[in-house]
């Protein structure tokens, strides 16, 4: 039970790293949240699609590694090596904060037009496959046996995460609004993708 609870945590904490970063989808969702527009299927679209795509990856990658042992040395260093160039961008944007989330423009518009965009933003966009189905997957499969609950941690810090930007965004906009709060989040988002990276090649 403490090595399951453990797993989650961990997948938490992964998962959380890699969703929180200034970017075009969180801006989108923060800023469905301030204008109270279609806030609950934007949230379930970003959460969802995140649940599916971090279940490819951990299936996957697991898989993989279940036919061929001797895979989880590459996925290991490759996996590795991607966190580590992960987690030196975001101690950059500590030097060289890249300035606030920008949350301004745009009518409000309908409810279908909300859904279009954010299955845009989310499907469209190449990094959200290397962030879940690849980097997820490629550390869930070194938890071996606990690499699904090891995802179910990573899914839950996404819901959790849109959950918060959606529903409170009217409180978290002020505090999103300064340059100086993203420092901190990418100094936590460093520190840890540049440990999960030096693990994962430390084991491979």
């Amino acid at each position: 039970m403490t090595n399951a609870l453990t797993t989650a945590a961990a997948g938490f904490g992964t998962g959380l790293s890699l969703i929180v970063a200034i970017g075009a989808q969180n801006a989108f969702v923060l800023r469905q949240g301030i204008r109270r527009d279609a806030v609950l299927a934007v949230v379930g679209i970003c959460a969802l699609s995140d649940a599916v795509l971090i279940a490819l990856g951990v299936g996957g990658v697991g898989a993989l590694v279940v036919a061929y042992p001797e895979a989880l040395t590459a996925v290991g260093w490759i996996g590795g090596a991607f966190l580590l160039c992960y987690g030196a961008l975001a101690a950059r944007r500590v030097v060289r904060p890249q300035g606030a989330l920008d949350t301004g423009g745009g009518a409000e518009g309908s409810r279908r037009r909300a859904v279009l965009t954010c299955l845009a933003l989310t499907w469209l966009n190449p990094h959200v496959y290397l962030d879940t189905v690849f980097l997820v997957g490629s550390i869930a499969a070194d938890r071996g046996a606990l690499r699904w609950t090891f995802g179910l941690g990573a899914a839950l810090a996404s819901l959790c995460w849109f959950a918060a930007l959606g529903f409170g965004g009217r409180l978290l906009s002020r505090f999103l609004a300064r340059p100086s709060s993203w420092r901190v989040l990418d100094g936590l988002v460093a520190a840890t993708m540049i440990t999960l990276g030096v693990t994962l090649v430390a084991r491979a």
